[in-house]
């Protein structure tokens, strides 16, 4: 280390400036060129997308029930509490029907070590433009038989345009955006 510092500093030339700059030129004109070529086109002509993104809470998969007096006789005194829940929650199961046909069919479990967390959904669904008839159906309790979340609606698509589907309770229900 002792002979880097006993160097005397190199002065750079002209022609060091000029080959610098013409890297950095360079180097900023590839950058230029790459973030505009060759174009992304997310969607063909003529289509729309159909995005369905949101994160629920399933019902517990099971009803509480009361312990008996033996039951609770054999527990600590610090765990006796009268009634017992399951912690595992049911998973969603999402339905999409476009013009009648269905599109997407899915059941996302519950997160968690115990099932006892939120299912998370995130699909995308390219569709033609136009006018489209959007089904939803949503079910978050696997002991229902019938899905207690339904929306319906006829929504007009614009080539490009994105119809985000979501969930929020304070609104009621499924949401088309």
């Amino acid at each position: 280390m002792p002979e880097a510092a006993n160097r005397p500093a190199v002065k750079l030339g002209p022609a060091a400036w000029a080959g610098q700059v013409a890297l950095y030129g360079l180097f900023a004109l590839a950058i230029g060129v790459f973030s505009q070529w060759p174009r992304y086109h997310p969607l063909g002509p003529g289509q729309a997308l159909i995005k369905l993104s949101f994160t629920r809470v399933g019902k517990p998969v099971g009803d509480c029930r009361s312990l008996s007096d033996a039951e609770l006789a054999r527990l600590p005194p610090n765990m006796r509490t009268p009634t017992v829940c399951p912690r595992e929650r049911s998973p969603i199961t999402v339905q999409v029907d476009v013009d009648g046909v269905r599109s997407l069919d899915r059941s996302a479990p519950p997160s968690g070590l115990s099932r006892d967390g939120a299912s998370a959904v995130y699909e995308r669904l390219v569709v033609p433009s136009g006018q489209r008839r959007i089904s939803v159906q949503l079910s978050d309790d696997v002991r229902a038989r019938e899905a207690p979340y339904r929306r319906e609606a006829l929504v007009t698509l614009a080539p490009g345009q994105v119809l985000v589907i979501d969930f929020d309770a304070e609104k009621g229900g499924i949401t088309l955006q």
